[in-house]
């Protein structure tokens, strides 16, 4: 048990750091900075829906069998997933935004953030109960969405008006909140049994849903090049073909 609470730190640790990605747009341009982040979306978007079909639901259908409990519980991360988005976007401000008075959306998206790192940190803890390939696969995949959603929660605070120093520290913050959740779900597992048979699916359900209505949707807005098109489902193949390879080796 002792080494599953390492490996989980450690993880959720090294996903928590990802939060200080928004350091890179210091030094990028916004219009270099937005072709790069769109082929990150692509590849953590594959990373997303591998980890979810050939890790996370194979080895819950495994170890439980393939029952209305696993349905409900992949479902329950999709419900659950969907709500935090809805928060994320809950109120809007029509007052200019300033240094004095940051807009609503910032703080929502604050909130959001910091619940949705909640659960990371619970699925990665989940998935380390499991077995430490499983744990280190669910890490990898939910580091693959992290880059590309801490840019853009870094944007949308300094958009909301935070100043780029305070905006990193406070995504930093609520990226914490992934120890806090590995912490609660290692905790817990000693109390109520088969906990993962509910913690594997639902962040099955969690990756299905944010590859799906977050990241793929951002892949079809603007330009139809057929170079951006390739490349963008090159990379979304190469992040399946990565989930992909750790089985097989």
């Amino acid at each position: 048990m002792l080494e599953v609470w390492v490996y989980s730190l450690v993880s959720v640790a090294i996903v928590s750091l990802i939060a200080f990605v928004g350091i890179l747009t210091f030094s990028l341009k916004e219009e270099k900075l937005g072709k790069i982040l769109l082929y990150l979306v692509s590849f953590a978007a594959g990373g997303l829906l591998g980890g979810a079909f050939i890790h996370l639901l194979p080895e819950a259908v495994e170890r439980f069998g393939f029952n209305v409990s696993v349905s409900l519980s992949v479902l329950s991360g999709i419900i659950t997933f969907f709500i935090l988005e809805k928060l994320i976007h809950w109120r809007h401000c029509h007052i200019p935004t300033s240094e004095k008075h940051p807009h609503p959306f910032a703080y929502m998206n604050l909130v959001g953030d910091g619940v949705h790192n909640f659960i990371d940190g619970l699925i990665i803890a989940g998935s380390y109960l499991v077995s430490i390939p499983l744990g280190l696969t669910t890490t990898l995949a939910v580091i693959l969405h992290e880059i590309p959603q801490e840019i853009g929660d870094f944007g949308v605070l300094v958009h909301g008006g935070f100043k780029k120093r305070k905006a990193l520290f406070l995504n930093f913050l609520t990226a914490l909140t992934a120890v806090v959740g590995t912490v609660v779900a290692l905790s817990l597992s000693i109390f109520v049994e088969n906990l993962t048979l509910f913690l594997l699916p639902f962040a099955a359900g969690g990756f299905i849903y944010v590859a799906s209505t977050d990241l793929i949707p951002e892949l079809h807005k603007g330009s139809y090049e057929t170079k951006k098109s390739l490349l963008q489902l090159i990379t979304f193949v190469l992040g399946i073909l990565i989930m992909l390879s750790i089985v097989l080796l």
